[in-house]
């Protein structure tokens, strides 16, 4: 009595590990960006601003 081989099952995980993947590394992308990067030059930006200011006042 032979076991029947299972075939697809490898094509079929790999197209489902690939789309995880790439689902999952992007909304980690967009959680970085949005939650993370923008703030963060954001707030570089404000600094900068008011360096700029303080130096323009002293003038």
């Amino acid at each position: 009595m032979a076991i029947a081989p299972i075939t697809g099952k490898l094509r079929k995980r790999f197209w489902l590990d690939l789309s995880c993947a790439l689902g999952t590394g992007i909304a980690a992308g967009y959680a970085f960006w949005f939650g993370y990067h923008k703030k963060h030059v954001q707030k570089q930006e404000e600094y900068y601003l008011k360096l700029e200011r303080s130096k323009l006042l002293a003038n």
